[in-house]
């Protein structure tokens, strides 16, 4: 018995670092993260180093009055703080930089110690559309909130892309195109994500040149708070993409156009230089240098070189040659080069690259422990299940769960527990992550963090009752059946589907008599709207003044009234066209109180502000100009999201005040005064003139400065969703009650 106490305190000398805590590189960057997440209590926990270069393991432990975190290094201590933050002190460290975190008067012992590990090495975060949906106008104090956020919860290989315009001005630079040739060839800085992958040139460009320089600072911080806490970042590589203006400079530049995409005009195509070409591999080591010198490297490249786009041929010998000379590319400028890249493409094109052994010729070309795939859309199809778990190639299972930045409360929990469990047990010895693909920050937070629990060993993800009972904790600081209640009624109604393009209320839609004039409106929701009202009336009853609470009552708020007018607008329609204007007039009065109850509520809720998101944009610029220009342009990507009438139109959509009220409201309104008109002349409603009107006012609503709108929340959401379940809860009732 001595002896294997022996050799037990042996063991644990040998696990715990014998450095310094003061000089300890991994405890200074997590004292840090403490001093910024509980700055009032960060000198009540003791840090402690494990030697464990295997697999990302934390310990929690309370000793004497300290609680004790164990971590291999400062991202696994990250980890193991949340998990006391959420599990002992009931706190939620949003990733909304606007709400604080609630801490408990004293900290809760630990009862018996906690060990945990990672299942997979590998945690990724992010999308290039969360670049431009979310985060195109975010400042240091946003990154760094975010930054913090990601490290609690696990996330080592965030998508880092920021700043890289600076790196290809100056390789365009020095490769002799001018100034007004590189600053033109780049989008304005909402629509530059889909410019990265390849998609549109020029279109709200030029870009300013203090948006460059802004942007290249940000990202070195950016990076060096990223690798200071455990992570690597994924920059971007060269995936061929050059200004068409390469001619003046390369006549005989082996270019093809990559063709339409979204409906842009031709002068947006973009112009892919064949990686054959000896200028590839040279365009590819002058990036990567300039790259490394301005932001370093962890030698993780992005590089997506067909996303939503088709390739010159579909030849599965011609594809290979393409992957491994970008391969090659890469190792020439960077020898430990590994490349990561979405597979989005192998289910969004699933008819084109699922015929003639496509996917395997082009991803098993080159080494596969030189690359890395994120899987990027497991919560509607697992492509690893159709490609033989990607004929050995290490993938990571991604939860996109939003597209678009919409609002809709949307979410798959069983699913999601089953489908990563599946892959756990048949996914294959590649599979090597778990990640998320997210497009904009939505307002479903809970379900990322969902996804990131699993990737360690804790068992408490696996039982989603008493998970949601543990979240509903959280939310509420406190044990609260009412919100246990309500929180397990959401699980077992709302959230049991995965998100899906253009998904919103018909709130956010164009108006119209008959078929949806944009092609992203999906307004349909798989539950009874009544659940949200027994929700909402469980959230007013929880005894708590939380910022979660607050987010929940007007979140479920918004989403019950917007299911509402959806089915209004359907009996409206179908009133029209049976004649029965009673029907019709008493929809449009009730359709008209919601739109402006719905805008009086979210602006109680700063994560639900268009006047936040255009005061950022507005932030950014140095002159009025240019604060103009970052306004018009943060404006067209959540409304028409290019010219009018474009394809993408409201692909962006989302529940925001002010949006609501003007952009929102202005149309519906006209609607029903011009058919109100048409009613009272005994004529046909004449679509075609109201849906020209209106796309003259869409344009003007981006492009002019026709509203000023509050950046920071007015009015009691709490009060407000009260009245309005009063006010609407016997027509609800009428409307929903199922016997």
């Amino acid at each position: 018995m001595r002896r294997n106490l022996l050799f037990a305190f042996i063991g644990l000398l040998l696990c715990v670092s014998c450095a310094r805590p003061e000089t300890d590189p991994e405890i200074i960057a997590m004292q840090g993260l403490l001093n910024r997440v509980v700055p009032d209590y960060a000198n009540k926990f003791k840090l402690e180093h494990i030697e464990n270069d295997s697999v990302d393991c934390f310990e929690l432990e309370s000793v004497g009055r300290k609680i004790i975190i164990r971590g291999n290094n400062a991202n696994s201590m990250a980890v193991g703080l949340n998990h006391y933050l959420k599990y002992y002190c009931k706190a939620q460290y949003s990733w909304f930089e606007a709400d604080k975190l609630e801490m408990p008067a004293e900290l809760p012992a630990i009862p018996e110690k906690v060990s945990e590990q990672a299942r997979v090495p590998e945690r990724f975060f992010l999308n290039y559309c969360t670049y431009g949906y979310t985060m195109p106008w975010w400042s240091w104090d946003e990154w760094e909130h975010f930054i913090d956020w990601m490290a609690l919860n696990g996330i080592n290989l965030p998508l880092a892309i920021t700043g890289q315009e600076a790196v290809w001005y100056k390789v365009w630079s020095d490769l002799g195109l001018t100034d007004e040739e590189i600053r033109s060839y780049f989008t304005g800085p909402a629509h530059l994500p889909w410019h990265r992958m390849q998609n549109i040139d020029r279109w709200g460009g030029p870009l300013p040149m203090s948006w460059l320089e802004n942007q290249e600072a940000l990202q070195k911080r950016i990076v060096a708070r990223e690798r200071e806490l455990n992570m690597k970042p994924v920059l971007p590589g060269f995936a061929g993409h050059v200004p068409a203006c390469i001619t003046r400079i390369y006549p005989d530049a082996p270019l093809a156009s990559l063709g339409d995409w979204a409906g842009f005009d031709s002068i947006c195509w973009c112009k892919f230089l064949d990686p054959m070409s000896p200028l590839y591999t040279e365009i590819q080591q002058k990036f990567i240098a300039e790259e490394t010198a301005m932001f370093g490297t962890d030698h993780i490249y992005g590089i997506d070189i067909f996303n939503e786009m088709i390739p010159p041929s579909w030849e599965p010998d011609y594809l290979g040659r393409v992957s491994r000379q970008v391969y090659e590319s890469l190792a020439a400028a960077d020898p430990d080069a590994r490349w990561l890249q979405m597979t989005w493409l192998f289910w969004n094109e699933r008819q084109y690259w699922e015929v003639d052994n496509r996917i395997e010729a082009y991803i098993t070309s080159f080494p596969k422990e030189k690359q890395l795939l994120l899987d990027y859309y497991c919560d509607r199809q697992p492509v690893w299940e159709r490609t033989d778990s990607y004929y050995g190639v290490p993938y990571i299972w991604c939860y996109l769960g939003n597209f678009g930045g919409n609002s809709m409360l949307v979410g798959n929990l069983d699913t999601i527990n089953a489908r990563i469990e599946h892959a756990f047990d048949k996914g294959g010895d590649n599979f090597c992550g778990i990640g998320s693909t997210l497009e904009g920050f939505d307002c479903n937070p809970f379900m990322y963090e969902y996804v990131f629990e699993k990737a360690w060993t804790g068992d408490l993800h696996t039982d989603k009752e008493a998970w949601i009972e543990k979240l509903a904790d959280q939310r509420a600081g406190k044990e609260d059946p009412n919100m246990r209640e309500a929180w397990k009624l959401l699980a077992d109604s709302v959230y049991n589907w995965p998100s899906t393009p253009g998904q919103c209320v018909m709130v956010n839609a164009r108006p119209t008599m008959g078929a949806y004039h944009q092609y992203y409106v999906n307004p349909r929701y798989r539950y009874n709207n009544l659940d949200l009202l027994n929700v909402l009336d469980k959230l007013l009853a929880v005894d708590s003044d939380s910022r979660t609470l607050h987010f929940d009552v007007v979140n479920v708020t918004r989403q019950m009234l917007g299911n509402y007018f959806s089915d209004l607008q359907k009996e409206y329609v179908a009133a029209y066209k049976d004649g029965d204007y009673e029907k019709l007039h008493e929809n449009e009065a009730i359709m008209t109180e919601i739109l402006d109850d719905l805008d009086t509520l979210l602006n109680t809720e700063s994560a639900f502000l268009v006047g936040k998101w255009i005061a950022d944009s507005r932030a950014i610029g140095i002159t009025n100009e240019d604060k103009d220009y970052f306004e018009s342009n943060a404006r067209n990507l959540i409304t028409t999201w290019g010219e009018e009438d474009a394809l993408l139109n409201e692909y962006g959509s989302r529940s925001w005040a002010g949006l609501t009220k003007t952009y929102y409201a202005y149309r519906w309104k006209e609607f029903f005064k011009d058919v109100n008109a048409a009613i009272e002349a005994n004529v046909p409603f004449d679509e075609e003139a109201y849906h020209k009107h209106i796309c003259e006012y869409e344009g003007k609503w981006w492009r002019e400065r026709l509203y000023e709108f509050n950046a920071e929340p007015v009015g009691d959401g709490e009060a407000i969703a009260k009245e309005i379940a009063d006010k609407y809860r016997e027509r609800l009732v009428e409307r929903y009650l199922v016997n």
